[in-house]
C-alpha cells in the first residue's frame, strides 16, 4: 500500500540483468574469434617454422636483415651469414620468415 514506484520496479529484475549482460558476453566472443584465435594460430605457425630451420635456409631476421643459415648451433641459436664471410649468431625467435631461394620480392610489402 505504501510501496514507492522505484522500489516496486526493482523487484524481480533477474532477467533484466541477464539481458544487459548478453552484449558484453557477445563482445568477448567476437574478440576471441577476430583477435585472440588468429594470433594464437600465427604464433603456432611461427614456432613450427623456427623448429624446422636447417642449414642453407634463406631467412629474414626481425630487423629486416637477409641472410643464410650456415650452422644450427643449438635449440636457441643459429649462425647466419649476412654478407660474404660475415657470420652472426642469432636467437631463433628473431627469425621472422624463411624464404625459398629465388623467391621474388612481394609487391606492396
Amino acid at each position: 500500500m505504501f510501496i514507492t514506484p522505484a522500489y516496486a520496479q526493482g523487484a524481480g529484475g533477474g532477467a533484466d540483468f541477464l539481458v544487459s549482460l548478453l552484449p558484453i558476453v557477445l563482445m568477448f566472443v567476437i574478440f576471441y574469434f577476430l583477435l585472440f584465435r588468429p594470433q594464437q594460430q600465427r604464433m603456432k605457425q611461427h614456432r613450427e617454422m623456427i623448429a624446422n630451420l636447417k642449414r642453407n635456409d634463406n631467412v629474414v631476421l626481425s630487423g629486416g636483415i637477409l641472410g643464410k643459415i650456415t650452422k644450427v648451433i643449438d635449440d636457441n641459436e643459429v649462425e647466419v651469414e649476412v654478407a660474404a664471410d660475415t657470420r652472426v649468431r642469432v636467437i631463433r625467435s628473431t627469425i621472422a620468415e624463411v624464404r625459398v631461394r629465388g623467391e621474388p620480392v612481394k609487391e606492396g610489402s
